[in-house]
């Protein structure tokens, strides 16, 4: 399914984007890596097999740039040509409470999570569609089925991820692209470790300190090998990781009273 296929990965420089660099580049795709960070850019790609190294670029690549974006697209297409699998996977997180998130806190998270997804999509879906072929990849949460105390930017960003993709099910039906929304519990990547904190923290914040250390306990790369597992499969919604099955069921049965449950989970 994968092998001589061209894969876009955005956040490929560490957690779930290295992660399925490394897997494909072990079915044989040809990738086209980019991140933030070009140091953990360049150990990804330092990590790929030796085979891989003449069908692997990197770029350095800040996703919240409308004008980045697509012109990263089209040096994809110059490089590459057609575009068979878009990962939009990256991602980062501000932990702050609504009140006290300012407004430039909201549009830093939501330019990363939310325009940095449309903007992918937006830039190799023209090319899916007149070819008839290829998939979108978009990296949503379960706190895009959910909504988390403390996380309400990074909420706003994956519901919105959700109910893009959600749309693109029907908008896409017939036209031989797909769009799969990946929705991954707790992984043990460095989103935790890098995460930002509102300017305003205090001591309704403090209360959450600790709680990514107990939920992000899955490794990376189990959750690349479910989404790969899920592209195979045909799967439109891909859960995988710590609680993401239990968090999913409790959004479905308990949408009006979960956050009860949360409080006890903590």
């Amino acid at each position: 399914m994968f092998r001589d296929k061209v894969a876009v990965i955005t956040g490929a420089g560490s957690g779930i984007g290295r992660a399925l660099a490394l897997q494909l580049a072990q079915e044989g795709a040809r990738l086209a890596l980019s991140d933030i960070d070009q140091a953990a850019l360049d150990e990804t790609l330092s990590l790929l097999p030796n085979e891989a190294g003449d069908t692997t670029r990197g770029y350095l690549l800040d996703v919240s740039s409308r004008e980045d974006v697509f012109t990263h697209a089209g040096l994809i297409h110059k490089d590459f040509g057609a575009v068979h699998f878009l990962f939009n996977n990256a991602g980062a997180t501000v932990v702050g409470s609504i009140e006290h998130l300012s407004i430039e806190e909201f549009e830093w998270q939501l330019g990363v999570n939310l325009w940095g997804v449309l903007y992918g999509t937006k830039a190799f879906l023209p090319d899916m569609l007149q070819r008839r072929e290829g998939c979108i990849v978009n990296i949503s949460s379960v706190f895009g089925m959910i909504s988390f105390p403390t996380q309400g930017a990074y909420n706003m960003s994956k519901f919105a991820v959700r109910g893009l993709t959600e749309c693109l099910w029907s908008e896409l039906h017939g036209t031989g692209v797909h769009a799969v929304s990946v929705h991954p519990g707790g992984i043990r990547t460095g989103i935790a470790q890098t995460a930002r904190h509102c300017a305003a923290s205090g001591d309704y914040e403090q209360q959450f300190e600790g709680a990514a250390d107990k939920m992000l306990i899955t490794p990376p790369e189990k959750c690349a090998a479910d989404i790969l597992k899920g592209l195979r499969k045909g799967r439109r919604r891909i859960l995988t990781g710590h609680m993401s099955r239990r968090l999913s069921w409790i959004s479905r049965l308990l949408p009006d009273s979960y956050p009860a449950l949360l409080r006890r989970m903590r």
